[in-house]
């Protein structure tokens, strides 16, 4: 078993959870999160880097200069890569048919199997929910520091109400006032990133060696992990 500590801003521990072995050791082969990682970078890529050739490229069919009688080479098109304006030869070129497909529950299994991990080494801690009535960069900077966390890349996942999540898009719901207010008590403070625990991918927790999570998530972190 491993217990996950919880903490309040003050940083004085508030209590621990256990999670049970067997929830903890549900099974994800190395190979299934290489592969997995591996589509989340490719399909970040834009692919829009795009060159044109000399078929592509804005020229008349006039020749250079006529064929003989000049005693130079023969040339027929001013597109030709060798003149300026002229196509380019193995240049980038626009793909999009790059796209790499994600079996769902590979994906869900990748993160479970990366969340678990992060439990077992003691990377991941509770904060405990505390009303802002103002943005404070201070408070959250001090509990920050008072982890030896200040200035390291640290993941805080917060979870939406499930009445907003449920009538827009989970990208376009917004976090309530009092989540606005530590979300804007983070903006100063370096390497921290504030995440939807809906919008996590394994790349954001392999990508934090440090996560913290918010305390009303922590339900919906135990479905993901008995899944």
């Amino acid at each position: 078993m491993a217990d996950i500590k919880k903490f309040d801003l003050s940083g004085k521990e508030k209590g621990q959870i256990t999670v049970k072995d067997e929830v903890l050791e549900r099974g994800a082969n190395s190979q299934m999160i290489k592969d997995y990682i591996v589509a989340l970078r490719a399909n970040a890529r834009q692919w829009s880097a795009h060159t044109k050739s000399r078929s592509e490229v804005n020229h008349s069919g006039q020749k250079p200069h006529p064929q003989k009688g000049t005693g130079r080479a023969r040339q027929g098109y001013l597109g030709a890569p060798q003149y300026k304006g002229g196509g380019r030869v193995g240049g980038p070129r626009a793909k999009f048919d790059q796209h790499v497909s994600i079996n769902r529950k590979e994906k869900r299994a990748a993160i479970r199997f990366l969340l678990a991990e992060k439990i077992q080494n003691d990377h991941l801690i509770i904060l405990e929910d505390e009303a802002f009535k103002a943005p404070k960069t201070k408070k959250v900077a001090d509990f920050l520091k008072g982890r030896e966390l200040f200035g390291k890349k640290v993941l805080i996942i917060a979870d939406l109400e499930t009445k907003k999540a449920s009538k827009k898009k989970k990208s376009d719901a917004k976090v309530d006032k009092k989540d606005d207010h530590f979300l804007k008590s983070l903006r100063n403070i370096p390497r921290a990133q504030y995440i939807v625990l809906d919008n996590v991918s394994g790349y954001d927790i392999i990508a934090h060696r440090n996560i913290i999570l918010m305390e009303p998530a922590v339900d919906k972190l135990m479905k993901i992990l008995e899944s």
